[in-house]
């Protein structure tokens, strides 16, 4: 788990010292949590600990007593006394850009909220806004401690740049629906033969079909075909809801797990956002893929839209399927802060279960870091601070009245940290955030720009919508 000796590594370039360092076991624990495969694993903490950077991955994460000044010499030294260094947190289900609609359609269902507010609003959008919404939400989102973001939306051109120049690590998927003719799909493709792999691997390009119900299942086989051939997952919103499956059973006899599962998406990879219809049927067609396939849960929004079902975190545990944290998009969640979704699916695991015995603050960690990149396809690279994974950190600061006396730190971390307690956030070794603040991104542009934009955003006088939400 740790290297003992850092002088056997070429000489760091960054240098975290004295923090207590979430880690995690490696090879994998038997019994923690008590599931089948990958999903089993055990979170370590270790007091006054350094983490070395070397060409942007970590390369020791040893005792900071250890360390001589020589061994620092050349790097960038962070003190990171009273602090916490955990993995840079993973949103893995948002449509980022949707900050330019924070709080424009609330205290409405959810046909609603997409027919007569989020869809014709949604005519009005330039690349431009794209871009600033991105922009404002990258920003947010590092300040927050996450550092990589699987995104869900339109002209993902423009969020790619943003993502380039910011700093930050995400998944892109362009969102397409089966109305646009072709034409959606070999956008799709076309985006991820640009980007996938650019920003110095930072970008990790997906497939985006909307969903089994916007989506027909040509589409979706011609996506399967491509996402393989290409070698991406595929990013889609599937049983959303138990109505969404119900609706299905009654009009198509199956459910949207089958739907993924008949036209290959299973098999060549798929990231499911919310799956909160999902069936212990559907672990038939889940549980043999769980290599490949993980589930967005994002309790928030299931909850402020009342829709009476949530993603069956625990199922999907006992099937050995990875679930990872994501806000949604701002427009529904209000905010892009994962340490506040991990919050609420842990307590809504509780009550759901009626069992306050299940899922851990521990667990709920895993679930925000390594098994959230397992969820985005990036197991093994991110989401845990080991030797060989990317250097994606983030520094809270444990000091905070709200944080005393500390007995049990991972459930501080869980039930009383706020997201600004993160003082400092490193992205593939270079630190974006340092003691609160921004490096290089400057947000006064964007933030004035997109609130001059409001009223024309939120005219839905022209009767028109970019679809209609019938599941």
């Amino acid at each position: 788990m740790t290297d003992a000796d850092p002088l056997a590594h070429p000489s760091p370039s960054l240098v975290i010292t004295g923090a207590t360092v979430l880690t995690h076991t490696e090879p994998a624990a038997p019994g923690y949590p008590d599931s089948p495969g990958a999903l089993r694993a055990k979170a370590v903490l270790l007091p006054d600990h350094a983490i070395g950077v070397v060409e942007g991955a970590i390369a020791w994460v040893v005792p900071t007593k250890d360390l001589t000044d020589d061994d620092l010499r050349g790097a960038e030294v962070l003190d990171a006394r009273g602090h916490v260094a955990i993995p840079g947190l993973i949103n893995c289900h948002t449509h980022s850009a949707m900050t330019m609609f924070r709080s424009a359609a609330e205290d409405v269902p959810t046909s609603s909220w997409f027919n007569d507010h989020i869809w014709p609003m949604e005519v009005n959008l330039t690349p431009r806004d794209v871009a600033l919404g991105a922009r404002l939400a990258i920003g947010e989102m590092l300040l927050a401690g996450v550092t990589t973001f699987a995104d869900h939306y339109f002209s993902m051109d423009e969020i790619a740049r943003e993502v380039e120049s910011s700093g930050i690590r995400a998944l892109l998927a362009p969102t397409y629906f089966s109305s646009e003719g072709p034409a959606g799909l070999e956008r799709s493709a076309a985006f991820a033969e640009e980007w996938h792999g650019r920003a110095d691997g930072r970008i990790t390009a997906a497939m985006g079909p909307h969903a089994t119900y916007t989506v027909n299942d040509a589409d979706l086989t011609r996506t399967a075909e491509v996402a393989s051939r290409l070698g991406v997952l595929t990013h889609i919103h599937a049983a959303e809801g138990m109505n969404q499956t119900e609706s299905s059973l009654a009009s198509r006899g199956m459910t949207p797990m089958q739907v993924l599962h008949d036209t290959g998406l299973l098999d060549s990879g798929v990231l499911i956002a919310h799956g909160a219809g999902i069936t212990e049927d559907d672990l038939r067609w889940l549980s043999p893929r769980a290599d490949r396939i993980g589930v967005a849960c994002c309790d928030k929004v299931y909850l402020k839209h009342a829709q009476g079902s949530t993603t069956p975190v625990r199922l999907l545990h006992d099937g050995g399927v990875p679930v990872g944290v994501g806000t949604d998009g701002p427009g529904s969640h209000n905010t892009l802060d994962v340490l506040e979704s991990m919050r609420m699916l842990s307590l809504v695991e509780k009550d759901k279960a009626r069992d306050a015995t299940w899922l851990t603050s521990a667990h709920a960690l895993d679930l925000a870091t390594r098994q959230s990149a397992l969820t985005v396809g990036q197991g093994g690279r991110i989401g845990a601070l080991l030797p060989g994974h990317r250097a994606d950190i983030a520094l809270i600061d444990l000091s905070g009245p709200h944080l005393q006396p500390m007995h049990d730190l991972p459930a501080a971390l869980v039930l009383s940290v706020k997201s600004t307690d993160v003082r400092t956030v490193v992205v593939d070794g270079r630190v974006v955030v340092h003691d609160g603040r921004l490096v290089d991104l400057d947000l006064t542009e964007a933030i004035e720009e997109l609130n001059r934009r409001v009223p024309e955003l939120r005219d839905t006088s022209h009767g028109r919508r970019i679809q209609d939400y019938d599941p």
